[in-house]
């Protein structure tokens, strides 16, 4: 049977050589004289870098762990030092830190920023950290701790519904979910159009959420995980959700939901883009972070680590900071919306030891922003504002926390 392989075939390293050996057949061996590892250089091959992954960018490729010296007289690599394996465990680490302050610690500045967004009657806009904080802490005393962590199961509900949706979306249909490095105008709107269908079809369960996480603790029952899917697909069909004659139909969220998402992905996108290019332009060779008894190769270590991984992270950050800010006023208005007439009953978020009913009339996005702008001002619109500044400054502070413990502990190793 001859081979259906290509001329151009590249598998393992083969790429039509011209030895007779290779060309007119495999020829039989004996294992009696075991390969030196020249013979076998060139069937082994390094992992190609995977275009899309989040963990790489244009002209950027996976970096290779350089093996130690070796010995004189030695053709084998040594093994990696130790510092090169805790090196993979911090980034691992780091980007673990992460996660878990944007969506576990962060979670009660989300709970009590919708609380406010929500609440017309509110006097105070807590514009400021500090108020801010104060009324949690009221929120704490008064109700106790899940006050402020009610609703975190369905927040990653939503998620996992959104990354779900997204990839069976992206396989049925042409839309690309990644784009290229030679990307063009019809790729980039395909990519948008995607983005946008995904928030049109997890807006049932996002609104199940936002529901769960504004209710307030002293008449909130003890929903389950999966509540907030039966929510979502009764709110779809109409059936089992407590309503009024206010609720807005799903189609007239349609356009507030996909807009409010389409932007805060472009906004979040180009700015962790620029970030990241500008931190990488203002990386010089600088002198690396030493440790008194730290070798050369050892404070390389730690500065290399420090530059895979912090650059990524900080770009991420200011992106999801930039977005937030310059979309909260229309967050504002998306909340407003989808929270009216669902009888929903929020804590009082001047005090913090009252409850207060949702009763809003809004017909659309526009009728809403004309009334909070009209009976609230201006600054109507970034109500809980203060939330915002005490969740990213945690972020931060935890950032910064983590690559000072990482940094020692390389510096130590």
């Amino acid at each position: 049977m001859t081979s259906r392989r290509p001329d151009s075939f590249d598998g393992l390293g083969y790429r039509g050589r011209e030895d007779p050996t290779y060309a007119g057949g495999y020829s039989g061996r004996s294992f009696s004289n075991a390969p030196s590892a020249a013979d076998l250089q060139h069937w082994v091959t390094t992992p190609p870098d995977i275009p899309g992954s989040r963990n790489l960018h244009f002209d950027e490729h996976t970096p290779q762990f350089e093996t130690g010296p070796a010995p004189p007289g030695s053709d084998e690599p040594q093994p990696a030092p130790p510092s090169e394996q805790l090196n993979r465990f911090a980034g691992f680490g780091i980007g673990l830190a992460s996660l878990f302050t944007e969506n576990v610690l962060a979670h009660p500045c989300i709970v009590f920023r919708r609380q406010c967004q929500v609440n017309y009657h509110a006097r105070n806009y807590h514009l400021s950290p500090f108020s801010a904080v104060t009324v949690m802490y009221n929120f704490t005393k008064t109700q106790g701790p899940k006050a402020l962590w009610k609703g975190m199961g369905s927040t990653f509900v939503v998620q996992g519904v959104t990354l779900g949706t997204e990839g069976i979306i992206s396989e049925c249909t042409p839309l690309p979910r990644e784009l290229s490095h030679k990307w063009n105008l019809k790729q980039v709107v395909g990519h948008l159009v995607l983005k946008g269908l995904t928030y049109v079809v997890a807006m049932p369960f996002y609104s199940a959420s936002l529901i769960e996480t504004v209710q307030s603790e002293i008449i909130r029952d003890n929903p389950g995980i999966l509540d907030c899917v039966k929510e979502g697909v009764g709110r779809v069909m109409g059936l089992g959700v407590p309503h009024s004659k206010r609720l807005l139909p799903l189609w007239a969220l349609v356009l507030p939901t996909a807009l409010h998402g389409v932007l805060h992905y472009i906004v979040s996108s180009a700015v962790q883009k620029l970030v990241l290019s500008l931190l990488r332009r203002r990386r010089a060779p600088s002198s690396p972070l030493r440790a008194p008894d730290a070798g050369p190769g050892q404070a390389d270590a730690v500065q290399s680590m420090l530059d895979a991984y912090f650059p990524e992270l900080m770009a991420s950050f200011c992106a999801s900071l930039c977005a937030d800010v310059l979309l909260y006023p229309l967050e504002t208005v998306l909340h407003r919306l989808h929270i009216q007439g669902t009888r929903t009953i929020i804590d009082n978020t001047d005090l913090g030891f009252e409850v207060l009913p949702i009763n809003t009339q809004y017909e659309g996005l526009r009728e809403c922003a004309g009334a909070i702008r009209r009976e609230e001002g201006a600054l109507g619109f970034y109500k809980g504002f203060g939330a915002v500044l005490v969740q990213y400054a945690l972020h931060a502070t935890v950032l910064q926390i983590t690559k000072v413990i990482y940094s020692t502990l390389l510096q130590n190793a």
